[in-house]
């Protein structure tokens, strides 16, 4: 078969493996013997053309910061309430003990490592929000609350703070990061809640910056909530009246980020003008959002009850009798039932838990 066929063009660019060999001269041509390169037509030296890469991104530049605070820390105890179940996308705590976080800051999505090391905060940020980010890791990790405010009434409550020395209140500076996930809490069970917050999240956010563990991610902006089709709501869980009450809210995404600055039952306020949200929902956002020590949830399925059974035995509490309990800490309720929680004192179950309702299989 030798000879039947012309042979292939000796400049031939296209190899497997990526490796480029440069092919040898024929006799009588090239710069050595005063002929014409093949590859340019020119009497220089033949060189193969570099194959085409695809542009790299460039890799997020990491920002440090080294804090010291005056008190211990506990930081799984202060940074917990951010957490939505133990596959939240944008939280994850590893063995290490750090703490890392995926969050959609004013100045882009940012990643924030969070770790304890002989008595020194060590945080590592990466992306447009990581300066955003490092600025406020005091408040974050409770530097804005002041636990010395607080006085303990009951022996339960009193034990439960001593067993706690480094607990104090975060406070995050962001709305929507809170405002979004408790809408989805509404009137279902942590499970769908959970479940609705890692699906949106994993489909509509981006991954989180930097070298994050493996599927952190940072949540969609507010434009991108908004854009979420109405089938998609409904495979992740969500009714209409939930998904309807965050589309609202995302329309006026600056004006409920702006409520940070308000005082919290100003902020409440204003965040209940939005159809939807109620004094459950604002209450369970600002105690993330502003970190605020008197906020105590009204409304809740269980809360009534285990503080009712905590510090009267009474396990059929109901909001207004939680709230007259409560009464001697006024300034500090919110602390107070967090402690009640803490300490693990609740009444036993009797009745099954509340079914789910999985729309997504409708």
């Amino acid at each position: 078969m030798a000879g039947r066929f012309a042979p292939r063009h000796p400049m031939r660019t296209t190899v497997r493996g990526g490796h480029l060999g440069v092919p040898a001269q024929r006799p009588g041509t090239g710069p050595a013997a005063g002929g014409t390169d093949p590859a340019t037509g020119g009497t220089g030296p033949a060189t193969a053309p570099a194959p085409r890469r695809a542009p790299v991104a460039p890799r997020p530049r990491a920002l440090t910061r080294r804090w010291t605070p005056p008190w211990p820390l506990d930081l799984g105890l202060v940074m917990g309430p951010l957490r939505r179940g133990g596959g939240d996308p944008t939280f994850r705590a590893l063995p290490d003990g750090s703490i890392w976080r995926g969050t959609f800051t004013p100045a882009g999505p940012g990643t924030l490592r969070v770790a304890v090391s002989g008595g020194d905060v060590e945080a590592v940020a990466w992306g447009p929000g990581a300066t955003w980010l490092l600025d406020r890791l005091p408040d974050l990790l409770g530097a804005a609350d002041d636990p010395s405010a607080f006085t303990p009434r009951h022996r339960l409550v009193a034990q439960a703070r001593h067993r706690r020395p480094g607990l104090r209140l975060t406070r995050t500076g962001l709305v929507l990061e809170s405002l979004i996930p408790t809408v989805l809490e509404q009137k279902v069970t942590t499970q769908e809640a959970y479940r609705a917050w890692r699906r949106l999240v994993r489909g509509y956010g981006e991954p989180a910056p930097g070298p994050a563990p493996d599927r952190l991610h940072v949540m969609p902006s507010p434009r991108t909530w908004a854009l979420i089709p109405s089938w998609d709501w409904h495979r992740a869980g969500v009714d209409q009246k939930r998904s309807s009450t965050i589309l609202r809210a995302v329309r006026v995404a600056r004006r409920m980020e702006e409520a940070v600055r308000l005082p919290p039952p100003e902020a409440r306020a204003r965040l209940e003008l939005v159809p939807g949200i109620g004094p459950w929902t604002s209450a369970e956002t600002v105690q993330r959002s502003h970190g605020a020590p008197d906020e105590v949830t009204v409304g809740d399925l269980h809360l009534p009850g285990i503080v009712g059974y905590a510090l009267n035995g009474d396990r059929n509490a109901d909001d207004d009798e939680m709230l007259r309990l409560l009464e001697p800490y006024a300034g500090q309720r919110h602390r107070a039932a967090r402690l009640i929680l803490l300490s693990g004192t609740a009444p036993a179950r009797r009745a099954p838990r509340m079914s789910r309702t999985d729309i997504g299989l409708l």
